[in-house]
């Protein structure tokens, strides 16, 4: 049997205390997969609204290999001098080019295996930017030519144009986790052409909130229809991802497996593993 490469990806960092639980649970969740590439979402984690280059020292310190983001990357300008500086912390690739950073990249691991992780973004509800399917199509293209295992991470606010970037490169990449809607989907599967699939990767941060946020801000804003500052929660704090492990010579998922973790090492619960589904004649 080929040697199988374990990836870890945690789900959308939200605020300081987000980021402290992901850096206090990482030596837990790498022993127990015996991970050897993570890939961590931090768009969130200075009070909502991207990532600096301190944090990002924290994460990569941690053990993070690549950082992925998302839209709100651009509403932290300090975010903008790593994104030029760091090629490991990736923005959405379908923006315009102009933009700084660069929305694929290749990592090397320390046994010399390497790992193409694309950042792409969609576009219901979202910003009318360029076409994700044409960009994940560039992006694999020149990520064939160096590694077989490839992760996606698709940030987007819509189910179905997620599910559907799945289904659209199914059998070219080994993984593809959504983000952005900070809820942990139960649909973590394997699809027929070898590609690991979850709709949503879930939150790491505080689960005492509305989607990170403070639950009193959130009726304020549902109830009265006027603008009130968010302001990022802090109780209950989880951290969530996915574990995947790939068979490295054919870059295909044999077992995927969700998993939400309580941030103060009291309580530890995650899903059942989902192996390689059997394929009908």
């Amino acid at each position: 049997m080929s040697q199988l490469l374990n990836i870890l990806f945690i789900g959308d960092i939200v605020g300081s205390v987000g980021l402290q639980a992901c850096i206090d649970q990482l030596p837990y969740l790498r022993e127990k997969y015996s991970s050897d590439c993570i890939i961590i979402n931090g768009e969130n984690i200075c009070n909502g609204k991207g990532l600096t280059e301190t944090e990002a020292k924290q994460l990569f310190d941690a053990g993070a290999h690549v950082i992925t983001t998302g839209n709100h990357i651009w509403e932290n300008w300090k975010a903008r001098p790593l994104l030029i500086s760091n090629r490991f912390v990736l923005r959405p690739l379908n923006y315009p080019r102009d933009n700084p950073g660069n929305g694929y990249v290749v990592a090397t691991l320390a046994d010399g295996r390497k790992v193409g992780v694309v950042q792409l973004q969609g576009r219901v509800y979202m910003q009318p930017i360029d076409c994700p399917f044409a960009a994940a199509d560039r992006a694999i293209a020149r990520l064939k030519a160096e590694t077989k295992v490839i992760l996606v991470d698709m940030h987007a606010e819509a189910t179905a144009e997620k599910i559907t970037l799945g289904w659209y490169v199914e059998g070219q990449v080994s993984v593809v986790a959504g983000t952005h809607t900070h809820v942990q989907t139960a649909d973590a599967r394997i699809l027929p052409g070898g590609t690991a699939y979850i709709t949503d990767v879930g939150m790491t941060g505080p689960y005492d909130s509305v989607i990170g946020m403070q639950k009193e801000i959130a009726l304020r804003r549902f109830l009265l229809q006027t603008a009130h500052k968010y302001e990022v929660a802090t109780g209950d704090v989880r951290v969530c991802g996915i574990h995947v492990a790939v068979d490295y010579e054919t870059g295909k998922a044999v077992a995927i497996e969700n998993f939400s973790v309580a941030g103060d090492n009291q309580e530890q619960t995650s899903a059942a593993a989902v192996s390689e589904p059997t394929t009908s004649a």
